[in-house]
């Protein structure tokens, strides 16, 4: 299969739509997965159960009823009859890795290529983005002390423009006649 032929068949940015960020990991659900790899999601699960052996934890873990409820009310999936009523086991990119030596098959190892590729290049944008966002609050720290400064020279600049009036002494002379007030 030729490069072109793949990411035809896989554009970036519906295996992107694919990946979740569920307890501080990058995953992608058995569901997806087994689409991708066109192969039904019981049987992905039955070859993981098989070989539970090569999913560690932070390979692989279950989501919890609550994790269900939180992709759901965030529109991350349809509905809790999209997963086919079971809780779905979530796999890291180490995890997709694992899983196509688990399925043997070509396209299995075709698309976890994609698939890494793709978080590959999701942890370079991070990267340049941590960069950017670094600088940003370098300058934010910069402008906020100068906001300050130039508040202070504002209000001198007010003071100055208006001292504040004080009652004055009348100078000259007062008729006898005259109260002093």
């Amino acid at each position: 299969m030729s490069k072109e032929r793949k990411e035809m068949v896989l554009p970036d940015e519906v295996l992107i739509s694919k990946i979740y960020y569920i307890r501080e990991h990058k995953v992608m659900l058995d569901r997806d997965l087994a689409e991708l790899y066109d192969v039904k999601p019981i049987r992905l699960r039955e070859q993981v159960k098989r070989n539970m052996d090569r999913f560690p934890e932070n390979f692989m873990f279950q989501l919890t009823e609550e994790e269900v409820e939180g992709m759901v009310s965030q529109n991350a999936i349809p509905s809790k009859k999209h997963l086919g009523g079971y809780l779905p086991y979530v796999f890291t990119e180490h995890g997709v890795l694992m899983l196509a030596n688990v399925l043997r098959s070509e396209r299995a190892i075709q698309v976890s290529i994609r698939i890494i590729e793709i978080f590959v290049k999701m942890r370079e944008m991070l990267s340049t983005h941590k960069d950017i966002l670094l600088k940003l609050e370098q300058l934010e720290k910069k402008s906020t002390s100068h906001d300050a400064d130039i508040q202070l020279i504002f209000e001198y600049l007010k003071e100055l423009l208006s001292p504040p009036q004080e009652p004055r002494n009348m100078i000259g002379f007062t008729r006898h006649d005259e109260a002093e007030e």
